[in-house]
């Protein structure tokens, strides 16, 4: 469980393919904090620590996850973010996130706000999933590759978020341009409402 409260920028040192599945080795500053089996959030999604050695630690992304994610589009110097689990004695600066991404977005958008900035991004909009909770909404909070944020201006396949200075600057937002792909998870909450909605 993460709270979508980045911690810090990882670097992808390797990428190593084994079978269907991709061995990503990251360096940062808390990596010899880590333990084996420790999850941790990469762009939003909850990966495994296999190895750690020397300020860097690996970790496997399966087929299923890269197929999903933009995991697969890493290559070394790519900069993610990262964050780890959540501990329950703290408070919860963002919102529940489960580190499950739901789907890939594209940004469409990126305007100058006077000091801040919007990104809008957009998805492929499915109904069904859309009744099962796989949306936005206005003021709801949705994560992009990892980040809880606040949507505004929510459409069936379109959501715009506000980036303040600090976010731009200690997450890979400021590496997305129009046209990068990234990772959401819709809120966890709406998924529930809709679940016990259709249960009626």
């Amino acid at each position: 469980m993460f709270s979508g409260i980045v911690e810090e920028m990882a670097t992808v040192v390797s990428m190593k393919r084994n079978g269907e599945n991709v061995d990503i080795t990251l360096e940062c500053r808390f990596a010899d904090e880590l333990k084996i089996d420790q999850s941790v959030s990469h762009n939003g999604v909850c990966l495994t620590v296999v190895d750690i050695k020397d300020g860097r630690y690996t970790v496997t992304a399966m087929k299923e996850t890269l197929r999903c994610s933009n995991l697969g589009q890493l290559e070394e110097g790519s900069r993610v973010n990262v964050e780890r689990s959540m501990m329950m004695n703290g408070r919860l600066d963002g919102h529940i996130v489960q580190g499950h991404v739901d789907r890939t977005a594209r940004c469409i958008d990126i305007e100058d706000a006077d000091g801040s900035s919007y990104f809008t991004f957009k998805y492929d909009y499915d109904k069904a999933m859309a009744e099962r909770g796989y949306f936005t909404v206005d003021k709801g909070s949705v994560t992009v590759n990892g980040v809880s944020l606040t949507v505004c201006n929510p459409t069936e396949s379109t959501f715009k978020v506000a980036i303040i200075p600090y976010t731009m600057e200690h997450t890979n937002f400021c590496d997305i341009k129009c046209g990068t792909v990234v990772n959401i998870e819709f809120d966890i909450l709406g998924k529930y409402i809709a679940r016990l909605s259709s249960l009626k």
